[in-house]
């Protein structure tokens, strides 16, 4: 099964649970390639999440009753066998998480395009920070790769990358005989490398039309990329975010994915500028920004944020009812990486509706 697309609905839903009696299990399990690419050290990793989930069940056994304890306990051996699952680990899927609670009727697994660092988490209520998107990255992306004859389409998160659609046409290369028969022949050529191009483009549109993506990133040679771009459908047009140079028929989906990762990162970087500059400048007005926590907090009350602003190393007490909010209120939640402005707020700030 592929890795899932983490929508806001979803991690709403998530966010909301709240049982009545007993605690929420959360269990986070890495898969990433390069540490626990073998089933032996996917295996050894399991035990050992799954022991840490096993004793903070039984550190939690004096604040619960007899059948919330047992109720736990079951929802451990429940996360065993969704972590010994022979699938996990395929078509993309880079970290698990799973949420067991056997009173509210849970068990949700959430397979992750990216990885993620294994650990249980015991408490009230979902924790679903782990899940939280890096603005831009974990949308949907597209790359195309396209040259004169063959056409390749990749599309997911941008980790999680995997090509679904392949187009190929018969199209016969250049040659250097002179004369009429040659300008016949290069004719003959240029029209059906138009044709290819739009043969792929079309495939490319099709598939964006079923299942829309938010970013594109072209990889064709360099006397084609220009033509490409300005035959693209204007709504491709507008979510064209770079180039990637790459072999078009011989890549794999692993060297997609790492050839697009600079595409990305330039794209993440820049989202995350564009937000704290308009939470800055509905700061500097007392408009739509709030920075620090009880400006943020006070208008996460009023149901006012739009996009919840966290520097990465934010660990005050009230990130995790921020992040709630947030959240229940269909807020993006946005950790921010790759600049500090947040720092002279304390780690947090919040671009608003209103």
């Amino acid at each position: 099964m592929a890795a899932d697309t983490i929508s806001r609905r979803r991690l709403r839903r998530l966010a909301e649970v709240r049982p009545e009696r007993g605690l929420v299990l959360s269990v986070f399990f890495n898969l990433d390639p390069s540490e626990f690419g073998t089933p032996a050290a996917r295996a050894t990793e399991a035990t050992s999440v799954l022991t840490q989930a096993a004793h903070k069940v039984e550190e939690a056994a004096g604040r619960l009753g007899h059948d919330e304890l047992q109720a736990l306990r079951g929802d451990v051996e429940r996360v065993r066998e969704v972590l010994a699952g022979g699938d996990l680990a395929q078509n993309g899927t880079h970290g698990v998480a799973v949420y067991a609670c056997s009173p509210a009727d849970l068990l949700e697994v959430v397979r992750l395009p990216h990885p993620v660092e294994s650990r249980a988490v015991l408490d009230e209520t979902p924790w679903v920070e782990p899940l939280l998107r890096r603005a831009g990255a974990d949308e949907e992306w597209c790359v195309l790769l396209v040259n004169r004859k063959v056409a390749r389409i990749f599309c997911g998160p941008a980790t999680g990358l995997t090509e679904v659609e392949q187009v190929e046409d018969d199209t016969h290369g250049q040659h250097q005989q002179g004369g009429r028969s040659q300008a016949r022949y290069q004719r003959s050529v240029e029209q059906e490398k138009l044709t290819h191009l739009q043969n792929s483009l079309d495939a490319l549109f099709d598939h964006f039309k079923r299942d829309p993506f938010d970013h594109l990133v072209l990889g064709a040679p360099e006397d084609l990329a220009s033509e490409v771009e300005d035959r693209l459908h204007p709504y491709l047009k507008e979510r064209l975010a770079g180039r990637i140079s790459i072999d078009v028929e011989n890549t794999s989906a692993d060297e997609v994915r790492a050839a697009a990762a600079g595409v990305v990162e330039q794209k993440v970087e820049a989202r995350e500028r564009e937000l704290l500059d308009r939470m800055a400048e509905g700061v500097g007005r007392g408009g739509r920004g709030a920075a620090g926590i009880p400006d943020v907090l006070a208008a996460l009350e009023q149901a006012r944020v739009e996009v919840l602003l966290l520097a990465e190393g934010f660990d005050a007490p009230e990130r995790e009812t921020a992040i709630e909010k947030a959240i229940t209120q269909s807020a993006d939640v946005v950790v921010v990486r790759h600049h500090d402005d947040l720092e002279r707020y304390g780690g947090i700030g919040a671009v608003l509706r209103f």
